[in-house]
C-alpha cells in the first residue's frame, strides 16, 4: 500500500485534530527513478525544502501557538512523504498539547525522519526549523537569480517532456552559466491539478542552446508527476543529453494547502540554497 492512488490525495479525508504521527503516507522514490533509467549510484546529491505555513499547537495552558516549518529532506532518502498525508499530519497538531516550540521540532523531526526511511537504516534524518511570530518579519521575498530564459520568443507546441529539445555547443569553448524560468508548469501525479514553479539551472560544460532548453521546460506543462520527480527528470535529461561538467538544477514551487515543496539537485557537494520563497509562493 505505497502506491500514489493509495494516498489520501483526491479522497475525502477526516480531519484528525489531534497529533497522529500514522497519517503520514511515504512513498518509494526507487519506481519513478527506474523510470528515467537512475538504477545504481545516483549522479546527484541534494535535498528536498519543504515550508510548512500552516503549522499550529497549544500550550500547556491551552493557548494556540503558531510557527512557520522549514523542513529539509534529503535526497537520497528511500522515501518521500506524499503531501496531503503531511498536511492531515500537521492538522493533527492543532488541539494537541505540547510543552514548547523544541516539543514540536523535536516530534516533526522524529516522526518524519522514520517516515523516509520506512523502517529501514537512517542514514540521515529530517531538518527541521521553526520561525514563530516575532521572526516573521524576517521571512524574505527574493526571486530565482540567473538569466532569464523567459525573454526568449520561442514557439512552443510540445506540452509532455521532449529531451529532444535540448542541445549544447559540444565543438565550443565550454561555459558557466545559470539560467532561470518562471514557466515550469507540471500536474500533481494522481488528482492531475496544476503544479506551478519556477526552476534554476546553474551549470559548467558546453553551452546549452537557451531556446531549446526554455521550450523543453515548458514541454513539462501537460506531465503528471510529483515535484521531486520532475526535478530529477529535468536533472537526468540535462545530464545525459548536454554532458556538463557541474549541473544544479533547483525548483520553487507555488504552495497547495499551505505547503510548498522545492527540489534541489546537484552533481556535486555544496551548501544547500537558502530556503527563501519566491513572490508567487
Amino acid at each position: 500500500m505505497t502506491q500514489p492512488e493509495h494516498s489520501p490525495l483526491g479522497k475525502p479525508s477526516a480531519y484528525a485534530d489531534h497529533y497522529d504521527p500514522t497519517l503520514l503516507f511515504p512513498l518509494p522514490r526507487a519506481p519513478k527513478r527506474a523510470e528515467i533509467g537512475l538504477t545504481g549510484a545516483l549522479p546527484f546529491g541534494g535535498a528536498d525544502l519543504w515550508t510548512a505555513y500552516e503549522l499550529s499547537w497549544l500550550n500547556p495552558r491551552g493557548k494556540p501557538q503558531v510557527a512557520i516549518a522549514h523542513i529539509t529532506v534529503p535526497a537520497d532518502s528511500t522515501h518521500i512523504v506524499e503531501s496531503k498525508s503531511f498536511k492531515l499530519y500537521l492538522n493533527s497538531f492543532n488541539n494537541s498539547v505540547f510543552a514548547d516550540a523544541d516539543a514540536v521540532r523535536a516530534a516533526l523531526r522524529r516522526d518524519l525522519s522514520a517516515a523516509i526511511w520506512q523502517g529501514g537504516p537512517m542514514m540521515a534524518s529530517v531538518g527541521v526549523k521553526l520561525l514563530t511570530p516575532e521572526l516573521f518579519d524576517r521571512e524574505p521575498i527574493h526571486e530565482l537569480d540567473g538569466l532569464n530564459l523567459d525573454r526568449l520568443d520561442v514557439e512552443c507546441s510540445r506540452y509532455q517532456p521532449a529531451p529532444d529539445l535540448l542541445t549544447a555547443a559540444f565543438d565550443e569553448q565550454p561555459v558557466q552559466e545559470t539560467l532561470v524560468s518562471g514557466l515550469l508548469k507540471s500536474n500533481c501525479l494522481v488528482t492531475g491539478q496544476p503544479d506551478w514553479g519556477s526552476v534554476q539551472i546553474s551549470y559548467a560544460g558546453p553551452q546549452i542552446e537557451q531556446g531549446g532548453l526554455l521550450q523543453y521546460i515548458v514541454s513539462f506543462r501537460n506531465h503528471n508527476e510529483f515535484h521531486e520527480q520532475c526535478v530529477e527528470r529535468l536533472f537526468t535529461d540535462l545530464w545525459t543529453r548536454c554532458r556538463p561538467n557541474k549541473l544544479t538544477v533547483y525548483a520553487r514551487y507555488t504552495r497547495r494547502g499551505g505547503l510548498d515543496i522545492n527540489p534541489w539537485r546537484s552533481s556535486h557537494p555544496g551548501p544547500l540554497p537558502a530556503n527563501v520563497r519566491t513572490a508567487r509562493q
